[in-house]
C-alpha cells in the first residue's frame, strides 16, 4: 500500500511507510521456500487513497488472479470500505469517551502514540499495560487525531499519513491539563527522526513534556519504566507547583525569496555531484543568480551536520545541513544577504525533508531570516525571486548532460591512459568549454552538439595502454552514489585498487521520475494527463543526450546510456515498478543495466538504515546472483560513524573476485 486513506486533506501527500509499502519484495526474493514449493506469491500494488481507487485495482486483480468478475469485487470492497470507515470511528468514539471519563473523573491519560504496528503486544513488549499500572489512561494516537486541526504551515513535509495523525493528536494534547504524550519509536525508523523533532516543537512549544521511548526486539522494560516515572514526577511536581502554561501555535511561517533578494543574495548550493555541479552553477548564474555550490568536502562538514540534525536522520541528510551550516558558520558569507537552495521531490523519502531540517537548523542557530529556496517540480513551494524559465531549465538540463558524459568518458579512459595525468588534462580542458557555453544566457543547440560530439571523440582517440580492468559499477542512494564526500571518493578508490569505475547517469534518475507516473496513472489512481505530460517530459529528456547516445554507441571505448524503459522492462521481473520511495525499482534496474553492459562488479552504496534500499537494493542482491552467477554484488552501508577500514577490505574482497573472474574470462577468450 502506497498510498494511506487520505485522512488530512490539508497535509501535503498521505504516503504509507516505505518499508510497509515495500517489504513483501524482501519476502518474495530472500524466502527460499517460495521459490522452492512454487508457492503462489501476490503482493500487488495498492492506493488506499479512496474507495474507488482502491475499488479499481481490486478489480484488475482479482480478475487477473482469481477470476472473480467487477460485480463480486465492488460488492465486496464497498463492504470493506464502509467497515473500514466504522471500525475507525469506533475508535474516535472510545477515545471521546475516555477523554471524558477523565475529565468527570479528575484523571490523567497518555496518548501512547506511534504506528500501526505499536499496537503488537511483541512489539509494543507490555508498554500501555505498564503505563496503566500507574493509574494512568491510555489512549491511541487515533482515538484523538479527529478532534484537533494541525496548525499549519509546519517546517516539516506533512506528507505521510500516520504522521498527520502525531501532528493532530500532539496538536490536542497540548490543549488539555489532563493529557501527556509518548511517542514510540522504533529503532532505526529514520522517518521518525522527522516526527519526533515535529511532535517535540507541538508539545514543548506550549509548556508539554515530551517523552520518546525507542523500542526493539529487546523486552527489557527497565528503560522505558523509568522514563514513564520521570514523566509522572515531573506532572506530579508541576501540579504541585500550580505551573502555569502558555499554549502557542507550532505553526511555522518560511522566509520566501523575494525578487529584491535576486540582485545580492549569495545562493548557496550543496555539493552533490562535482562533475555536474561545477557546471550546473554556471548555468543558473547565467540568469543573473548568484549561485555558489559548496566545496567544503572534508569531515568537519559531517560533524556539523551531526551538531545540528537529529542523528536518527539519514547521512546524506546529515552532510547536506552540515555544509551549509559550516559554510554559515565560516564567517565568510553576509546571513543578511545569503539565501540556500536545494531540491526537493515530494516523494516518500524522508529526502523531501532536508528542507525542514535545514530550515530547523537555521533556527537552532539563529540564523531564522535566511531563506531556503525549495527547487521542486510539483509546486511543493514557491519563491517570487526564483524561478525556474524554459532557457534556464534547457541550460540546466545540457549541464547535466556534459556531466554525465564526463563520467562516462573520464572514468573509461583514465584506468588506461598512456600518458598519465593525459584524461584529466583532457577533461579539464572540455570542462571550460562545458562552462563558457553553458554561462550563454541564450540556448545555442548547435555549440552542444558540436561540444558533445568533439568531447566523445577527443577522448575515444586519447592514447591507451592495451589491458583489461575489471569493470565496477557503482549504484545506490543518489548522494552517496555521487557525492565523493558522502562515499569516501569510491571512483578514486577503484581507480587506485586497479578497476574502472562505471556510474551509472544522473539524467536516469529524472527519467525514473518521470516514468513512475505511468504506474501511478495505471493501478494508484493518479491522473492520466499528468502521465501524458511525464512520457513528454522523457521525450524532452531523452532528446537532450540524444547526440551524446549516437557518439557513444559509435565510439571505440564507450558504452552509451539505456532506455529508462528498458531498465523498468528488466526490473519488473524482481521488483515491481510501484516501487518508488527513494531509488526505487530504478536502482534494481541500474544493476541490471551494468551486468547486462559489462559490469558485473557492482558496489551497492547505501546510507546506513536507508529503508528504500533495504529492499530494492541490498533486498534484490540474492536474486540477481541467482539469475546471474557472473555479478559480484556488494552492499556497503556509509554513515558518519563507518569504518572507512571495513568498508576498504568488503571492496577489496569484491575486486578480488573481480580479477579472478577476469582472469578466468580472458583464459577462456584465449
Amino acid at each position: 500500500v502506497q498510498y494511506e486513506r487520505n485522512e488530512t486533506p490539508d497535509a501535503g501527500n498521505h504516503y504509507n511507510c516505505p518499508i510497509v509499502t515495500s517489504y513483501a519484495e524482501n519476502i518474495k526474493n530472500n524466502v527460499e521456500e517460495i521459490a522452492e514449493q512454487n508457492i503462489r506469491f501476490l503482493n500487488p500494488f495498492m492506493a488506499f487513497t479512496n474507495e474507488e481507487v482502491l475499488t479499481k485495482q481490486l478489480i484488475k486483480v482479482m480478475a487477473d488472479e482469481f477470476g472473480i468478475g467487477e460485480r463480486e469485487v465492488k460488492a465486496a470492497a464497498h463492504a470493506g470500505w464502509n467497515e473500514l470507515l466504522q471500525a475507525k470511528r469506533d475508535i474516535e468514539i472510545k477515545g471521546e469517551e475516555t477523554l471524558q471519563w477523565l475529565k468527570d473523573n479528575k484523571k490523567h491519560g497518555i496518548v501512547l502514540a506511534g504506528r500501526p504496528y505499536h499496537v503488537d503486544p511483541e512489539i509494543h513488549h507490555g508498554i500501555p499495560d505498564m503505563i496503566t499500572s500507574f493509574g494512568l489512561a491510555v489512549l491511541t494516537e487515533d482515538s484523538v487525531s479527529h478532534l484537533a486541526p494541525i496548525e499549519r504551515p509546519v517546517i516539516v513535509s506533512d506528507q505521510w499519513m500516520y504522521h498527520s495523525r502525531l501532528y493532530a493528536a500532539a496538536s490536542l494534547v497540548k490543549q488539555r491539563n489532563d493529557l501527556d504524550l509518548v511517542q514510540l519509536n522504533s529503532f532505526g525508523c529514520g522517518l521518525d527522526a522527522v516526527t519526533t523533532d515535529q511532535v517535540s516543537d507541538i508539545l514543548v512549544g506550549s509548556g508539554k513534556i515530551y517523552t520518546v521511548l525507542k523500542i526493539d526486539e529487546v523486552n527489557n522494560l527497565g528503560a522505558a519504566r523509568i522514563r514513564i516515572r520521570s514523566l509522572i514526577a515531573a506532572m506530579r511536581v508541576r501540579e504541585k507547583r500550580n505551573i502555569e502554561r502558555h499554549i502557542k501555535s507550532a505553526s511555522y511561517h518560511r522566509k520566501t525569496f523575494t525578487k529584491d533578494m535576486k540582485k545580492d543574495y549569495t545562493i548557496l548550493c550543496p555539493q552533490m555531484s562535482p562533475i555536474h555541479f561545477d557546471i550546473l552553477e554556471h548555468a543558473l548564474n547565467a540568469f543573473g543568480y548568484h549561485v555558489e555550490v559548496l566545496q567544503n568536502e572534508g569531515r568537519s562538514a559531517i560533524d556539523c551536520g551531526l551538531k545540528f540534525v537529529n542523528n536518527d536522520a539519514c547521512y546524506p541528510s546529515l552532510i547536506v545541513v552540515g555544509q551549509i551550516m559550516e559554510a554559515l558558520l565560516s564567517g565568510k558569507y553576509d546571513l543578511n544577504h545569503t539565501a540556500i537552495f536545494m531540491s526537493q521531490t515530494g516523494g516518500g523519502c524522508r529526502a523531501s525533508n532536508y528542507i525542514g531540517f535545514i530550515r530547523r537548523a537555521l533556527e537552532k542557530a539563529g540564523m531564522e531570516q535566511i531563506p531556503v529556496i525549495s527547487v521542486n517540480a510539483n509546486g511543493m513551494e514557491t519563491n517570487e525571486g526564483f524561478q525556474i524559465t524554459l532557457p534556464m531549465m534547457i541550460k540546466a538540463m545540457q549541464a547535466i548532460v556534459y556531466g554525465d558524459l564526463f563520467m562516462r568518458v573520464v572514468y573509461a579512459t583514465r584506468p588506461y591512459e598512456a600518458v598519465p595525468g593525459s584524461t584529466d588534462k583532457l577533461h579539464q580542458k572540455w570542462r571550460a568549454k562545458a562552462i563558457q557555453s553553458v554561462s550563454k544566457k541564450s540556448p545555442s543547440f548547435g555549440e552542444f552538439k558540436k561540444n558533445i560530439r568533439a568531447i566523445v571523440k577527443e577522448f575515444d582517440e586519447l592514447p591507451r595502454l592495451n589491458i583489461k580492468k575489471p569493470r565496477v559499477g557503482v549504484v545506490g542512494e543518489i548522494l552517496v552514489k555521487f557525492s565523493p564526500l558522502a562515499n569516501n571518493h569510491i571512483v578514486e578508490l577503484l581507480e587506485r585498487e586497479g578497476a574502472e569505475a562505471v556510474v551509472p547517469d544522473l539524467l536516469d534518475f529524472l527519467l525514473y521520475s518521470f516514468y513512475n507516473a505511468n504506474f501511478k496513472a495505471e493501478h494508484l489512481g493518479m491522473s492520466k494527463k499528468t502521465a501524458f505530460l511525464c512520457n513528454w517530459g522523457i521525450k524532452l529528456l531523452e532528446g537532450f543526450r540524444k547526440d551524446a547516445k549516437v557518439a557513444l554507441e559509435k565510439s571505440k571505448h564507450f558504452v552509451a546510456p539505456s532506455n529508462i524503459r528498458h531498465l523498468a522492462d528488466m526490473s519488473k521481473e524482481y521488483v515491481s515498478i510501484g516501487n518508488q520511495t527513494g531509488e526505487g525499482w530504478f536502482l534494481t534496474g541500474e544493476m541490471l543495466e551494468l551486468i547486462e553492459t559489462g559490469a558485473p562488479n557492482i558496489v551497492c552504496t547505501q546510507p546506513f538504515g536507508c529503508l528504500p534500499n533495504h529492499v530494492v537494493g541490498k533486498g534484490v542482491i540474492k536474486e540477481l546472483r541467482r539469475s546471474h552467477p557472473e555479478a559480484n554484488i556488494i552492499a556497503v552501508d556509509y554513515d558518519p560513524s563507518a569504518s572507512e577500514v571495513n568498508q576498504l577490505n568488503r571492496i577489496k574482497l569484491m575486486l578480488a573476485t573481480a580479477n579472478k573472474n577476469l582472469a578466468k574470462n580472458s583464459e577462456v577468450t584465449a
